[in-house]
């Protein structure tokens, strides 16, 4: 992959969502995944492995580098530092359309919640959001699936 990408799963609540994002990430080349806020890993403290994200992961997060952090805005200070650009898959004021979002250099893409979104104080912190518009009655995707049309998107 010419450019770095790594992601930012941030406060998602599904296991099975963090599995599904796992598995685009090896699909796609992502160089990382930063785990945030309540997301749950892979493995936890005693090193049990999470049987939720085995099952939809299919061996992805043993192939994906990633980390664990409980403070997103220390590690978006941390990676804005070497030179990241940070951004956000969020619906938006400031948001353009995916499409027309392209890669220039190391980026973070912070994915968040599945209900609540990503918070404003974090949004503040990012150089772009992008968003995918949405044609039918429900105002968005699930974050997994988001996730795959934007990274996917962002590679091409």
């Amino acid at each position: 992959m010419p450019r770095q990408l790594e992601l930012i799963i941030h406060n998602v609540r599904s296991a099975h969502n963090v599995g599904a994002i796992f598995r685009t990430a090896d699909g796609a080349g992502v160089n990382k995944i930063w785990l945030t806020g309540y997301t749950p890993a892979p493995v936890d403290e005693f090193k049990r492995a999470s049987k939720e994200i085995e099952k939809t992961a299919l061996g992805a997060e043993k192939m994906v580098a990633w980390e664990k952090r409980e403070n997103i805005l220390d590690l978006l200070k941390e990676l804005k530092s070497f030179d990241y650009q940070i951004w956000a898959l969020e619906q938006s004021e400031k948001s353009v359309n995916y499409k027309l979002a392209k890669l220039a250099g190391p980026t973070a893409l912070i994915v968040g919640n599945e209900v609540e979104g990503i918070e404003p104080e974090v949004l503040n912190q990012c150089d772009q959001i992008i968003e995918i518009p949405m044609r039918g009655e429900k105002e968005s995707l699930n974050v997994s699936a988001a996730t795959a049309v934007a990274v996917f998107s962002l590679i091409d």
